[in-house]
This record gives C-alpha cells, structure tokens and sequence, in this order.
C-alpha cells in the first residue's frame, strides 16, 4: 500500500500533469496513475489529444476524493502509419508544446506517457525547471509502421537522449530493458499493466465456468489492428456459429476489422466503450485473447493490460508464441499458447477450451493467484509512490536508484 499519511505532507503542493497523445476515454493504465497519485497526495491533471475534434475539451475523471481535470486539445487528424501520420504529431507535438507553456506556471511535475509527449516535456524542463517523469508504455521506435528503418533509427537515437535526461523512467515491463540498451536513466521502476481490483460496482469476483456444451463467448477490448491477429480470429468464429465474440475499442485498422465482421451475426460490435464496461464484457467471457504478431519488436516485449485483466477476472488466456505474454503465461499457467497467424492452432486452443471446462477453471484459478502474488495493482501502486517519493522528496534522497 501507498504511505498516504507520511507522503501526503510531501507531496500536497506538487501538481503533476500527465500527457498522453490520445483523448483518455478511456486509457486503463493513464487513469490507474492519476487515482494513485491522487490518493497520495498530488494534484493531478490530465492532457490528451482529441483526434476527433468532437469530444468535450474539458471533462473529468472521478478520482479517489475529488475529480480528476481532463483536458482535450482538439487537432483532427485521422490515425495513419508510417511517414503519413508524421505532419499530424508534429501539430500534436507543437500544440502540446503551447499548452505546456501557457500553463507553466500551474504544475511541477510532467507524467511523460510515450515518445510522442516527452519532447515537449523536456523542454520544459530546461526551461522552466520542471520534472519529468518519462513512462514508456511502447518503445516508439518499435512501434513505427511502414516507416524507413534510417528514420526509425533516428527515432531511437532521440528517445534514448530523452530517457538520459528525464528525472525518471517507468517501464511496463522488465523485458524492455533490452529495447533500451544503451540508455541511463537517473531512476527507474517496473510497472505493469495491471488492472486495479475494485471499482465502482465493487471487486471483481473469480466466475464459474459454464457447463459443457458446443457454446464458447470470447471478448476483445481494444486498439483495433490487424497485427492483433482479429482477422484469424474472425476466421475461426465465422467456422464456429455457436461460438460469440464481444468487440469493442478503436483503431487504424477499425475499418478494415469491422468490414469483415459485419458478416458475422455471432460477433456483437459495442464500438469504443468505458473501462468499466470493458471489464464487465471480459468477465462476461469464458475465454479472453491477446494473439499478437511477435514479427512487430514491441509485441516480442509486450505485456499488455489484457494478460493482467486475465488474471484479476480469473479468465484462461489465448497468446501468441514468441510474445513475451508466452513467458508470463506460462510461468503461471493460466492459459494457451499458439503460433501467431496459425488459424488451425487458434481454433483447436478454443476447442479444447470449450470441450474442457475444468481446464477452464484450472487455468482461471491459477490466473487469478498470479495477479494476487505477483501483479496486482497495489505492488504497482507502491512502486510507482516510492519512484515520485525520489523525484519530489527532500534532495538527500533523490539519488538514482533502481527498481526493476
């Protein structure tokens, strides 16, 4: 658990602003860390990006004891790949840069979240003396589709200046530190996707499997792209009329995904969709998936929300082979493993997972003990107070320390 009562007399009069390049409806891992640093002490505020041009530019999240401010800078641009999207996040990159200096003088700390909002961020720093906090949920040079490798290295060289210069650097998982190779940052701590246990409608609980029968329902929530391996999953459900798919997120490759699903009367669309409904649909589910292609570098170090959702709802997994989500999965048991792209494997995992509730169950069960011992968002909590606590503390223990 955080510290609250010995922090929260350190912390009560740092304001932190936290930036994300998406307009945070929702975005899990970017509220997680407003609630905690709220419950902590800090006055929060968050920035995103509104590619659409149509949400409100000022809202709010609810947070632990008082509303969290969510601002909105409303740049329209569509989500492209490669060098297409570039003239769109250097708008976004030069109008967070305005707003960062407008506002100045009404936060301390800035809550880096990617490459594409920690230049902005530095240079505040240099500027106006500001703390960075740079939180790499992608490493974006990995991250780059159909973009020149001369460029991607660039990319590269630049975010690993960054990470130098930054006060402190978050990772989502210890597998990354091979992306970084060659980076120092000044401190540093490990924080996984992790969901946090409870929420409005109260703690999640383990759900039982339902009873054998030709019956499956799958859930998907999230960043819609064919990498994911949708299509695959498509594939096998259009073989599969009895099984059913809830759907629900956003993405680059939205049309493309939805096109093929329109054919499919036992895929339910639910389109982008709050947290909390994200959850109540994955526990709705027997079987959750995060089958994504390890040809794409970031995948090969990914461990995405939806792994650590798995567990805290007691779900089995379906993962792609060579993922890092392998590794986690199968250290702890809870869930299958199957070559990327490979239809065959993917239908006889779900197979074997419909014809075999107790393996349901089993693997649900020891799902759920990883999350408790070893995941779960109040290990994260208190990982991420102890990094703040180096950064704003007295200077005496500002020293650069390690926690990985």
């Amino acid at each position: 658990m955080l510290l609250k009562s010995s922090r929260a007399t350190l912390t009560s009069n740092v304001r932190v602003v936290i930036c994300r390049s998406n307009p945070i409806d929702p975005d899990p891992r970017v509220e997680k860390i407003a609630r905690a640093l709220c419950s902590t002490g800090y006055t929060v505020h968050l920035l995103g990006w509104d590619r659409t041009g149509r949400l409100p530019e000022k809202t709010e999240l609810a947070g632990p004891d008082r509303s969290i401010p969510i601002s909105r800078l409303p740049l329209t641009a569509p989500f492209g790949h490669g060098l297409a999207n570039l003239p769109n996040l250097l708008r976004w990159q030069w109008g967070l840069l305005r707003w960062l200096a407008h506002h100045h003088q009404e936060y301390d700390l800035i809550h880096a979240c990617d490459f594409d909002t920690v230049l902005p961020a530095l240079f505040c720093k240099w500027r106006w003396g500001k703390k960075v906090i740079y939180d790499i949920f992608d490493f974006y040079a990995d991250h780059l589709r159909a973009t020149p490798n001369l460029i991607k290295r660039l990319v590269r060289s630049v975010d690993i200046y960054a990470i130098d210069r930054a006060d402190a650097l978050i990772l989502a998982d210890d597998s990354r530190w091979q992306q970084i190779a060659g980076a120092r940052p000044k401190r540093s701590a490990v924080i996984y996707n992790s969901p946090a246990q409870e929420f409005s409608n109260g703690p999640v609980q383990q759900s039982q499997p339902s009873q054998t029968d030709e019956t499956l329902h799958l859930a998907y929530i999230g960043l819609l792209q064919v990498e994911r391996g949708l299509l695959e999953m498509l594939a096998v459900l259009k073989k599969h009329p009895n099984w059913s798919l809830d759907l629900a997120g956003f993405g680059g490759d939205e049309d493309q995904i939805l096109a093929a699903q329109q054919t499919l009367p036992n895929v339910h669309w639910h389109g982008r969709v709050p947290y909390e409904q994200a959850l109540r649909l994955s526990q709705a589910a027997d079987v959750l998936f995060a089958t994504y292609d390890p040809a794409i570098p970031n995948h090969r170090f990914s461990s995405p929300n939806k792994v650590f959702e798995a567990m805290m709802l007691a779900k089995p997994i379906i993962v792609a082979r060579d993922t890092n989500m392998d590794r986690i999965i199968e250290q702890a048991e809870c869930g299958l493993v199957v070559p990327y792209g490979d239809i065959s494997s993917l239908e006889q995992a779900l197979q074997n997972l419909q014809d075999d509730p107790r393996l349901r169950q089993r693997l649900g069960q020891n799902a759920y003990q990883a999350y408790q011992g070893t995941y779960s968002w109040t290990k994260m909590e208190e990982r991420l107070g102890n990094l703040y606590a180096q950064v704003t503390g007295p200077a005496e223990s500002n020293m650069a320390e390690h926690d990985d």
